[in-house]
């Protein structure tokens, strides 16, 4: 098993590019990372497990100034379990409300789906635009469909 990875390797290793760990450095949620002696980043299995729990946190959205918060703790040691329980319960719960969203626009978008599939889907459509239209025009209002 190899012992330390370069920026380069690391990029690959989690679909990143070279200048997004830059970026992350820059922003200081690689304070584990060293130097070698001729100043290029090098990357330990430890190393990794960190940017793996860095990209999960950015995948779901929590801030790089709130990453940053997590990963500072972290290099504190254990006596900040409890503010990293809570940061991270805090996400959990802002990524569980976005998942029921998420949810939520599936299933319209699957309603939608089914509708454009359904045999008399036409009909369908041509009737809800009748009806909009006929709304718009009791309302005075200009008919948004364009006509053919």
């Amino acid at each position: 098993m190899k012992t330390t990875y370069t920026i380069k390797e690391v990029a690959e290793m989690f679909d990143l590019s070279v200048s997004t760990l830059h970026y992350y450095d820059k922003q200081g949620l690689l304070p584990f990372v060293d130097k070698n002696d001729v100043g290029y980043r090098t990357f330990t299995p430890s190393d990794l497990n960190f940017i793996h729990t860095i990209c999960c946190l950015k995948d779901t959205g929590m801030p790089i100034k709130t990453i940053k918060t997590y990963i500072s703790l972290c290099m504190q040691g254990a006596d900040t379990i409890p503010e990293r329980r809570a940061l991270l319960n805090a996400h959990r719960d802002a990524v569980v409300a976005k998942q029921a969203r998420l949810e939520e626009s599936l299933q319209e978008i699957d309603e939608k789906l089914n509708r454009y599939t359904d045999p008399a889907a036409r009909g369908l459509i041509e009737s809800e635009i009748e009806f909009v239209t006929a709304e718009k025009s009791a309302h005075h209002l200009a008919n948004p469909f364009v006509t053919q």
